[in-house]
């Protein structure tokens, strides 16, 4: 058998509480030596400090926060004093239009419909799940701002979008920028929740353990 095993963490949960755990998750990752860049969803700054105060000095490690005007007009929900710090400690922060809603978000909020970007991200929201979906798109972000090559790189996102919220997914990709979406790759999958939070209102039970967990 010709390949490479390589070990998945699969979170019981989604959400905040796996955050310190993606980050050692992702320095193991990194001792192997072929990786110089990380992407790290943060919408406040939180989580990106996290990750900059244990890998800054040795990493390319890039923050990606939502847009200005993503939670109301003209506002940007980045932590300014973080954003001191971050930069202190040689990080670069990008805020930048999403790319898996952009433009097309403000014809589906006027007319209604979806457009095939949003089915796209709610596909991977879906399929592979929400910090997954978060991941692939800011590592798009990073690499169309420049802050990344178009090479090996761990992308980090979480589940919940709210400030604070923490990280529950980490990924290997091969970045693309958004006008060659499809050159996209996603190389290794390092830790995901196991599924996505079910409804309240319907009980779903555990999944038997993985005999190799």
């Amino acid at each position: 058998m010709q390949g490479i095993e390589q070990p998945i963490y699969y979170f019981e949960q989604a959400g905040s509480g796996n955050t310190l755990d993606v980050l050692e998750i992702v320095c193991k990752r990194l001792q192997k030596g072929d990786i110089k860049s990380v992407v790290v969803a943060s919408s406040s700054g939180e989580t990106g400090l996290k990750f900059a105060k244990r890998m800054a000095h040795d990493t390319n490690l890039v923050v990606v926060s939502s847009h200005p005007g993503f939670s109301e007009p003209g506002v940007w929900d980045f932590n300014l004093d973080i954003l001191k710090e971050l930069e202190s400690l040689g990080c670069r922060v990008v805020k930048q239009s999403h790319i898996l809603s952009g433009l097309e978000r403000s014809f589906s909020n006027k007319f209604s419909g979806a457009s095939r970007t949003e089915v796209l991200a709610e596909a991977l929201r879906s399929l592979l799940g929400v910090g997954m979906k978060v991941a692939i798109e800011c590592a798009i972000m990073a690499a169309d701002s420049g802050a990344i090559p178009i090479q090996k790189t761990i992308a980090v996102g979480g589940t919940h979008s709210r400030k604070g919220a923490g990280v529950d997914c980490a990924i290997v990709v091969w970045p693309s920028h958004f006008n060659n979406f499809f050159d996209f790759r996603v190389l290794e999958i390092l830790a995901k929740p196991y599924r996505r939070d079910p409804p309240s209102s319907v009980v779903v039970s555990r999944p038997p353990p993985f005999p190799f967990l």
